[in-house]
């Protein structure tokens, strides 16, 4: 359950009668043209360089990008010898004018991934960067990146294959050969032939060959589903099993003529996707299964088949509490242990995709740990064997970038100071350094580097709003910029870091840009405050709406509690079991910390707002702590855990029968009759995340305990990740306007509700 993005969509609300009135009486501020801004340009990031990628030989750099205004990405090339960019190919030009259309499965993948964009969402590159292959309305296109970057058309450059109706088409690492899923079994296509040949067999929508399950993109965030051999002799493929898992349906109630879209969906305490690992020539033959224990390990959580090392699996019970990393022998199957990891709450899977990652000449492997209580890197030998610590939880580790073979360097991103995330390095033995020499500002950084380590792309998030990404060489001098189009914003957000409280809670605090010193004003609590997700953070970009919120008269602030990350494994882990206390504790406290040190916040008119978790937590705020918060903005909230999917919430709530009290006690619904302040609950209709009807569950819940103080927008036909920029500004008024008229005047007191512990 990511962080949601801050875009609000589209569609054909149904307005309660309540706020239908409320819109017809109170004033609409002035238009400076900001939301509508915000919304056409997707939060100002239309127009800056995506997926960038260096070519092996570190002669371009292939990105994707689309104009400011517009979500239609086209492939670009960065040459770094002369720091000119060119546009080399868009989805205009291959599709001859036709509209782009995209399939369920093509649809949800996307959403999976959180890509809103449009053209050119993805491309796959082959090891040597000759060859490269993009999709198009199920269509597969092979471009010669020679022919392409040196100005050749599209009509001479690129060619369609003769495959269509395709998912998750990947290059081996010669470029020569093409795997793909269609039909649900796995193919194989050679290139230069146009000859294919179909590996599996059995393939169905309910148990399907090279494509990952539901849980796996969304919540272990592994999109792949097969995996080539380096000498790509062979794919390791997943089957996924969903025969026995819960069918949800999604039908958009609007219209009521189109068929309805089925999705095997586990909850807590019921049947899972039972998944496994088979081997397969690409010259056709038998599968081989993969041996390990799927019943007790029952989650494949990340796969990596190195140039030299064994096909590496990591593995997890159901629990999520025990974890193994298995060599496997790729031609019999058989596997063994590299590295065994508990954790009596819950194990984090390492914070980067490619972990283990072994080195290029098979001699080891870096493995990230959690067993000193921060995160760790530790050096293995091929065996599994302990070598050394590279990285002590001192470092402030956040995730792993890449290693450097010639500097003999281990890139990673830090957070030296929460908000922060910055790119250090460092060589077995020494300590960890900056690349970039430190300032005085917050900053937040990534960074790239091409295969070799010769070229590395950093993109910093900058104090005007804006994103910069460099390209530099191993010397770390800058051969250009990947150039953006993106607008800039038309104001920098003005934001104030602070650590507040007996606990050092992080928080930021966003004032009206006209805000006079001393004058009390409503105070807006911009939440998400579930696990794997900051809302500090040193990106004036994420504070733009944000600006604008406080700009129309709040004090707009964020607070990071126990449970979220860049704080070691004792503050994330005290949410064990305890969403409803531990974490709301902590927003009551930090917010009555700040405002001490912050005299113009009014504790008499506190908003609180949030989606997706922090939906949830927008929602049990208003129910279970009146006294401090009221009126409440709830979007997309989960209402159940119950109704949430297995993987995400057993990993902190206990798996169900056993945990049935730990669920009853995290859940709105037990709640809801003691709702006393205004609520304002938004959902899209076809979310294929936090379905539909939690939002359903909650209103009812309301209705059926004499309720009134709600009101509920259903958002039709949007799903989880809601970005449509033409009732965008009307969404975020109507947000506004909900909360100035609840906050104008101090709240009437509500007692403190008495809460069995």
């Amino acid at each position: 359950m990511p962080l949601q993005d801050q875009a609000i969509p589209t569609g054909a609300p149904m307005l309660a009668p309540m706020l239908l009135s409320l819109l017809a009486s109170s004033p609409v501020p002035a238009d400076d043209g900001f939301l509508r801004q915000y919304a056409q340009t997707r939060s100002f990031t239309n127009g800056t360089p995506k997926q960038a990628r260096p070519t092996p030989d570190g002669r371009w750099v292939l990105f994707l990008r689309s104009e400011a205004t517009s979500p239609v990405q086209s492939l670009y090339a960065f040459d770094v010898s002369t720091g000119k960019t060119e546009q080399v190919l868009t989805a205009e030009a291959l599709l001859k004018g036709a509209a782009q259309q995209l399939s369920v499965a093509e649809r949800a993948e996307l959403e999976r991934k959180r890509i809103s964009a449009r053209g050119f969402t993805g491309f796959e590159l082959s090891r040597d960067g000759k060859t490269l292959v993009t999709v198009l309305s199920g269509r597969v296109y092979q471009v010669d990146v020679g022919a392409l970057t040196a100005g050749k058309p599209a009509a001479t450059s690129s060619r369609p294959l003769p495959v269509e109706g395709v998912l998750s088409p990947t290059l081996s690492a010669d470029g020569a050969q093409l795997a793909y899923v269609k039909g649900d079994d796995l193919h194989v296509l050679d290139v230069a032939r146009g000859t294919s040949r179909q590996l599996t067999t059995g393939g169905t929508e309910r148990l399907s060959h090279g494509l990952a399950e539901f849980v796996a993109q969304e919540e272990m965030h592994r999109f792949e589903g097969f995996w080539w051999s380096p000498d790509g002799k062979q794919l390791a493929f997943e089957e996924s099993d969903t025969r026995k898992v819960e069918t949800f349906t999604i039908q958009d109630p609007a219209r009521p003529e189109e068929p309805a879209n089925a999705f095997p969906y586990p909850r807590p305490g019921k049947a899972n996707a039972k998944v496994r690992l088979g081997l397969v020539s690409t010259a056709g033959g038998p599968t081989t299964w993969v041996a390990w224990d799927t019943e007790k390990y029952p989650y494949l959580a990340r796969v990596v088949w190195p140039k030299h090392g064994p096909l590496t699996l990591l593995v997890q019970n159901r629990p999520q509490t025990e974890e193994l990393l298995l060599a496997v022998e790729a031609q019999t199957g058989a596997t063994r242990v590299l590295l065994r990891e508990t954790d009596a709450a819950w194990l984090n899977l390492p914070p980067a995709e490619q972990v283990p990652t072994w080195l290029e000449d098979g001699s080891g492997f870096f493995w990230l740990t959690e067993r000193s209580g921060n995160w760790e890197v530790e050096f293995h030998a091929p065996d599994g064997a302990l070598v050394g610590t590279w990285l002590k939880g001192t470092d402030h580790l956040v995730s792993l970038v890449g290693y450097d073979a010639v500097e003999k360097a281990l890139y990673f991103l830090a957070a030296p100071q929460a908000p922060d995330t910055v790119v250090m390095r460092v060589r077995a033995g020494g300590s960890a350094e900056r690349l970039v020499p430190g300032t005085s500002e917050r900053i937040a950084q990534s960074l790239k580097l091409s295969d070799d380590g010769s070229l590395r792309l950093l993109t910093t998030y900058e104090a005007t709003g804006s994103m910069r990404t460099e390209v530099k060489d191993r010397s770390g001098k800058t051969l250009g910029v990947l150039p953006s189009v993106a607008l800039a914003p038309p104001f920098v957000p003005r934001v104030e870091y602070r650590q507040v409280g007996e606990r050092g809670f992080w928080t930021t605090v966003v004032r009206p840009r006209t805000a006079v010193p001393g004058q009390k004003l409503p105070v807006l609590v911009d939440c998400y405050g579930g696990p794997h997700a900051n809302v500090v953070q040193a990106m004036p970009l994420r504070y733009l709406l944000a600006q604008w919120h406080a700009d129309q008269g709040f004090l707009v602030v964020s607070f990071d509690g126990r449970g979220t990350p860049r704080r070691g494994r004792a503050w994330e882990r005290a949410i064990k079991d305890d969403f409803s206390g531990v974490i709301l504790d902590d927003q009551v406290a930090a917010l009555q910390a700040l405002a001490a040190i912050v005299p113009e916040m009014d504790l008499s008119r506190v908003g609180i707002a949030g989606w997706s978790f922090g939906g949830y937590l927008a929602a049990l705020a208003v129910l279970k702590r009146p006294d401090v918060f009221h009126a409440s903005v709830a979007g997309a909230p989960v209402v159940d855990w119950l109704d949430y999917d297995s993987n995400y919430t057993e990993r902190y709530l206990g798996i169900p029968p056993a945990a049935d009290a730990v669920y009853a006690r995290n859940g709105l619904l037990g709640e809801a009759a003691k709702l006393q302040r205004p609520l304002l609950v938004l959902h899209g209709t076809s979310d294929d995340n936090v379905y539909f009807f939690h939002s359903l569950k909650l209103i009812n819940a309301f209705f059926r305990a004499g309720r009134q103080q709600f009101d509920f927008v259903p958002l039709s036909g949007f799903t989880h990740m809601v970005a449509d920029p033409a009732v965008t500004e009307r969404v975020q008024r109507l947000v506004v306007d909900f909360l100035k008229a609840h906050l104008a005047a101090p709240a009437p007191g509500v007692p403190a509700p008495v809460t069995a512990r």
